[in-house]
């Protein structure tokens, strides 16, 4: 498998985001990169972007976090970000961004007690280690995801989102993060989400993740997805959904987050106004609050 690694001078000057690159190697010589802040002994809790960021998205959440006391690890998802970047499309599918997660979580930080949250892709991915390796989430929370298992359409914006990302001969990876913002981003920040693609060559990742998603019950990730759901909805672990008012994509999820999952039933979930898909570049520090307050109340 080919791999191309983003130039670190890529990342000179990000605005809000002094964190030091960590790395760790999770399958034959692929790196994933992530950092962290707060208290090395506090309650981990690990943040998981989606497509198409890095934890850069997580930078204001991450300060709340660690006001709190708390260890927050954000992670940059193989061919995102700081980590390594497979070349080819096939080189990526849903099993694999799973196990590479799974693999510097659990063998190369060896993470214990952990509070998955994930986001876009990031909770399709998390809530699979989650209901996979339930004996080291200590919490979940699910903000703007979901865990599709191909049974249940998707709404047709996001099949228009598909479609323009599969199809573009070029992808302006700051554009589609605009789109699902509801703030008008900063030109430094837009050039944050610009960074790790220096040409169209290191965009697979966020090429193939679209058409990843389980969209048919026949999908090779649906079996898996539906093992999870079983898992999940049995599983007594506090859960916690904070969605935005604003996310035409996964909105519809939340109530059904809320009555599905055991560790939901019963428990106050925010609703973040006035941001979008994008929650945590609309209202990160509120969102930061959210998971901090249940972190350390639960």
């Amino acid at each position: 498998m080919r791999t191309l690694r983003t130039p670190e001078e890529r990342f000179a000057d990000l605005p809000d985001f002094p964190y030091e690159p960590r790395y760790a190697e999770v399958a034959d010589g692929l790196r994933m990169a992530y950092v962290e802040a707060g208290r090395a002994d506090g309650a981990p809790v690990v943040l998981l972007h989606g497509e198409p960021t890095w934890s850069f998205l997580y930078r204001h959440v991450m300060r709340e976090l660690a006001a709190a006391g708390l260890r927050a690890i954000a992670v940059d998802l193989v061919g995102f970000g700081r980590s390594d970047k497979p070349a080819e499309r096939a080189d990526h599918t849903y099993a694999r961004h799973v196990e590479w997660t799974r693999a510097l979580l659990f063998d190369a930080l060896g993470l214990t007690g952990v509070t998955m949250v994930g986001q876009d892709w990031g909770g399709l991915i998390g809530l699979r280690i989650a209901a996979e390796h339930p004996e080291r989430v200590a919490m979940i929370v699910a903000a703007n995801t979901g865990l599709p298992t191909g049974d249940i359409p998707m709404p047709e914006v996001w099949h228009r989102f598909r479609a323009a990302v599969m199809n573009a001969p070029t992808l302006d990876i700051a554009r589609f993060v605009q789109a699902g913002c509801k703030t008008e981003l900063p030109a430094a920040v837009r050039a944050a989400y610009d960074a790790p693609f220096p040409d169209e060559s290191y965009k697979a990742a966020a090429k193939a993740l679209p058409g990843l998603v389980p969209i048919t019950p026949d999908d090779p990730a649906a079996p898996a997805n539906r093992a999870a759901w079983q898992v999940l909805t049995t599983l007594d672990r506090p859960f916690l959904v904070a969605f935005s008012d604003g996310d035409p994509i996964t909105g519809g999820m939340a109530p059904i987050l809320i009555k599905s999952m055991p560790g939901a039933r019963g428990r106050s979930h925010p609703v973040i106004t006035g941001a979008g898909h994008f929650l945590q570049e609309d209202a990160g520090t509120e969102l930061g609050r959210h998971i901090a307050k249940f972190v350390t109340a639960t």
